[in-house]
Parts: C-alpha cells; structure tokens; sequence
C-alpha cells in the first residue's frame, strides 16, 4: 500500500488546458485532483447514475447547476445529483484547484446537456 498523490496518480489533460489527476480510480468510486486555469471551463452536462462531489482546495470557481449559479471558494465543496445539468467554471484571474468525487465512477456516463 503507498500513498498517491499528483506525482505518482496517472494524469490527462481536458479542455485543451485543464488537468486531472486519477487519485482513485475504481468502477464504485473515484477521486480527482483536478486544475482549471482562468477562463477555463468544462462542457455543461450530466451523469445519469454518478452523484458528484466538488470540493474547491484552491482559488475560486463558479458551479452552473440547472441554471442557478453557486460561487465557491476554497474550503467548500457542492453536491451535484444524478441527472442535474452542470458546468465548472473558473472565471476568476486565478487558477482553481479541487477535487471531485464521483459515486459511481463518472466515466462512461457523462452526456452533453
């Protein structure tokens, strides 16, 4: 058993500027490290199955759930339920960083809203 961290967790790149770090990785769970630099942002969409975690460590972001936008700096995190339509956004000068817990493993069940 070791501990896991940015270093040594398999990495990828989204949005073209984006990072994620595979912290956990299982089909019942997974955990994120994830870094969004200013400007950044992801695809609005939704899990049908996985229910979701954020939790901002770092910076400031902007989370669109169904419409009504929810300001998070570090130290707090938002529930996104199965099936809610949602967007990560940094819209700060700043990058944000944070994690995001997934129950069931998102991938695979992640559809453009």
């Amino acid at each position: 058993m070791k501990p896991v961290d940015r270093g040594s967790a398999e990495h990828y790149v989204w949005g073209g500027v984006c990072d994620g770090w595979h912290l956990l990785r299982r089909q019942d769970l997974s955990v994120i490290a994830e870094r969004v630099p200013p400007g950044g942002k992801e695809n609005r969409h939704r899990h049908h199955e996985a229910r979701q975690f954020f939790y901002i460590l770092q910076g400031a972001a902007v989370m669109e759930i169904e419409g009504a936008m929810v300001a998070l700096r570090a130290g707090q995190g938002l529930e996104v339920a199965p099936g809610a339509a949602h967007q990560f956004r940094n819209e700060s000068t700043a990058d944000v960083h944070f994690l995001v817990v997934s129950t069931p493993a998102a991938r695979g069940d992640r559809h453009d809203a």
